[in-house]
């Protein structure tokens, strides 16, 4: 790789050692040792749902303290279209195809929720990404498949991506695979083996993918409805997969306690069979793992986040828990409660007991912080990105235009913020840092929504060992 894909300052042959292996880190270990502190970001920004006519675009965020652009969206990458709303995005690779000689962590696939269309960029000179392909919607609906959500790299070179809805933006969703061409090579699971589809993680050394679930894209496209939950039109199922041949072998029901389940992760170590999911409309972390005896998964209400009562609401207020990962030591779960306005963290030593640590307030509809900076924070804690070592705890407060529009509607109109808190592994606590603020609400179009973050070199949300 050039030096420029380091980001910036020059870094020692020993930092980057690790790639001339592969595009990867051999262990969760190494990637805290080797993988040096964070110095961009590459964040999902959009214009859907604003005043804004412009094109979505990934921003370029510089967030090296010693830089004279600490803070700043850097550079841009727009989209060739409007309306794409870009939303999760992946890399062609990470530590799982450390064996694969001459692969490089080097391209992202960006895909536009709404537009069903996929976007490379190759990311080779890190600063300054562009876009080199795009695959339009019409090559995708071929295989009765829209609304990309997750996108893994599969440890052969493919990608897989998660599709939440058929050609139509109904039921079912499915799977799309890309070569390392960045061609599609067709679905990757028998059609008709889930009926909603929204995340996933994989774990090879055990053979099993877990599989989480939304709504149809038409069902959840125009906003929030409870009447769609009470006609059962939103998910509270977890599937486990068979890895290798693309079927599923159990689904658990979460039951009334598990609506709406959307992140989930295994732990980072290749060994384990434990991992959580979060489900937003519940509010509750369940923590699931393999039961060797019954030679089948097990899933559990593991933390519980109580709906609180609001003045203007004329039902108790969910936490909505919409983002959750795990620290690379596998010692932490952090998560977002995105209408409490909450970050949270909880010490997952013993996953059968995750144990509260520290949790912060900014934002939200309860949020005590209201003001970083001066710049008024309109909407709660979202998505969020830890740094390899566990040290700094990143956050976006945009969770999908429409639903904005219906909890935050001032977001659209003062763009997005990224903020950060300063984590201290051997207590277990978060401080927020008032010194650190990236706002939207500044680019040259106009204010911007701000989504998925991703780090050059490999993160705690998509990178998987085998």
């Amino acid at each position: 790789m050039s030096d420029a894909s380091t980001g910036g300052g020059a870094e020692s042959d020993h930092d980057h050692a690790h790639h001339h292996e592969g595009p990867g880190y051999t262990t969760p270990q190494a990637a805290i040792e080797e993988g040096g502190r964070e110095k961009l970001a590459y964040v999902m920004s959009l214009y859907v749902g604003t005043d804004v006519d412009a094109p979505d675009f990934v921003a370029v965020v510089d967030l090296d303290p010693e830089s004279d652009t600490y803070c700043e969206i850097v550079d841009r990458v727009e989209m060739p279209n409007r309306g794409d709303e870009l939303h999760h995005f992946g890399w062609n690779a990470c530590s799982s195809s450390c064996h694969m000689e001459g692969l490089e962590r080097q391209h992202l696939i960006v895909p536009g929720q709404r537009s069903s269309r996929l976007h490379v960029i190759d990311a080779a000179d890190r600063r300054n990404p562009e876009l080199i392909k795009v695959i339009e919607p019409e090559e995708v609906f071929e295989y009765d498949l829209s609304a990309p959500h997750t996108v893994h790299c599969v440890p052969d070179g493919q990608i897989l991506i998660s599709m939440l809805g058929d050609a139509d933006g109904d039921l079912p969703g499915g799977f799309l695979e890309l070569n390392e061409d960045f061609e599609i090579e067709g679905r990757w699971e028998p059609p008709g083996e889930i009926e909603m589809n929204y995340d996933y993680w994989y774990q090879p050394r055990q053979n099993v993918m877990v599989s989480t679930e939304w709504a149809a894209p038409k069902t959840y496209y125009p906003g929030f409805d409870l009447e769609d939950v009470e006609e059962g039109k939103y998910g509270q199922k977890i599937h486990f997969w068979d890895w290798e041949n693309g079927t599923v072998e159990q689904t658990i029901d979460l039951g009334e306690d598990g609506q709406i389940p959307l992140e989930v992760r295994f732990l980072h170590t290749p060994e384990s069979t434990h991992g959580f999911v979060g489900t937003a409309l519940s509010s509750n972390m369940f923590h699931f793992w393999r039961d060797e005896e019954a030679g089948e998964y097990r899933a559990e209400k593991a933390i519980d986040f109580e709906a609180r009562e609001h003045p203007d609401w004329d039902m108790p207020v969910p936490g909505l828990t919409t983002d959750i990962l795990i620290s690379m030591d596998d010692r932490y779960l952090f998560g977002s409660n995105w209408l409490h306005g909450e970050v949270w963290m909880y010490d997952i030593s013993d996953p059968s007991n995750p144990r509260r640590a520290d949790s912060l307030s900014v934002g939200g509809t309860f949020g005590d912080v209201r003001e970083v900076q001066g710049r008024e924070i309109v909407a709660g804690p979202q998505m969020l990105q830890l740094s390899l070592d566990g040290e700094r705890l990143y956050w976006t407060t945009s969770l999908f235009s429409s639903w904005d529009d219906q909890f935050y509607p001032e977001e659209a109109e003062r763009g997005s913020v990224m903020l950060k808190a300063d984590v201290d592994p051997r207590t277990g606590t978060l401080e927020l840092d008032e010194d650190f603020l990236v706002d939207w609400g500044d680019c040259p179009a106009g204010p911007a929504r701000a989504h998925e973050i991703r780090w050059p070199d490999g993160d705690c949300t998509s990178d998987v060992w085998q």
